[in-house]
């Protein structure tokens, strides 16, 4: 594993120098530049879509762990982004945002022409990644339901609708299972309450379509962007975490409504093909 992960840091290491070298060499006229928001849930493999799309000479892209335009995985304030974005030679400057989700729509249009590529997983297997990864969803949950605003930037953004919804689920028997499908819930919904199904900008992409037919959806995807794609910047994805492991315990009412909001991801989504 040790060898794998120095391996893969030497790749990595060439192909950004293979970049600079490139871009610097056939730098992209600013009239011809798009500003690229990766955004989603926790989990929902932005990470995968982040290091494709590296692979491609025509991008500049940024990832929540480069400090030059992350702080403690939020992105950095609007003037440091655009200096970066000034001083990219890429066709495409991409950059995740995960904690901006509720900050979309200001975000495209700060740094227009912008557009957004939207990953959604299905929740079940969301759970149980966050699960692993995290720990206190019920608590946060619980301060959420008081204050939206108590929990740093997770319930940033929430409608008064979804306050409502939430308050009529959570309880004092909330586990960390039913809340971490509950944040699912709540920071996707975000994608419908901006008007984003309505929006040409913003492009919905379905994780289990991404990683069973990689060709097809990343040749989607980098179309959307405006670059050219080649089968093999995705030839390392595999759908193997697709129900990797049994769906978690969710509480049958929360079940119903991520059932509900992923139904209306998947018909985008269907209405694209």
């Amino acid at each position: 594993a040790r060898l794998k992960h120095v391996i893969d840091k030497l790749d990595r290491g060439w192909l950004l120098l293979r970049k600079w070298g490139y871009q610097k060499l056939y730098p992209c006229s600013d009239a011809r530049r798009c500003r690229v928001f990766v955004a989603g849930m926790q989990r929902s493999g932005t990470n995968m879509l982040m290091d494709v799309l590296e692979k491609s000479l025509d991008t500049d892209v940024y990832h929540e762990r480069d400090p030059r335009a992350f702080d403690n995985y939020r992105m950095r304030d609007a003037g440091q982004i655009q200096h970066l974005v000034d001083h990219s030679a890429a066709s495409s400057f991409v950059i995740k945002a995960l904690c901006e989700l509720q900050d979309l729509t200001w975000l495209m249009e700060k740094f227009e022409p912008a557009k957004t590529v939207w990953i959604v997983r299905d929740y079940n297997d969301v759970v149980n990644s966050m699960l692993r990864s995290f720990g206190n969803m019920a608590k946060q949950v619980h301060r959420i339901v008081r204050d939206p605003a108590s929990s740093g930037w997770l319930g940033l953004g929430m409608s008064a609708e979804t306050l409502v919804v939430l308050r009529g689920l959570v309880s004092e028997s909330l586990d960390d299972r039913t809340a971490s499908a509950l944040q699912w819930y709540f920071r996707n919904i975000l994608y419908f309450e901006q008007g984003f199904d309505q929006d040409r900008r913003v492009l919905p992409v379905r994780y289990e379509k991404l990683v069973t037919n990689p060709a097809g959806e990343f040749d989607r995807i980098f179309g959307f962007i405006g670059i050219d794609f080649s089968p093999r910047v995705a030839a390392k994805v595999s759908p193997r975490s697709i129900g990797k492991n049994p769906p978690p315990d969710i509480a049958p009412p929360v079940r119903d409504l991520c059932d509900g909001l992923l139904a209306r991801f998947h018909s985008l989504t269907v209405s694209a093909d």
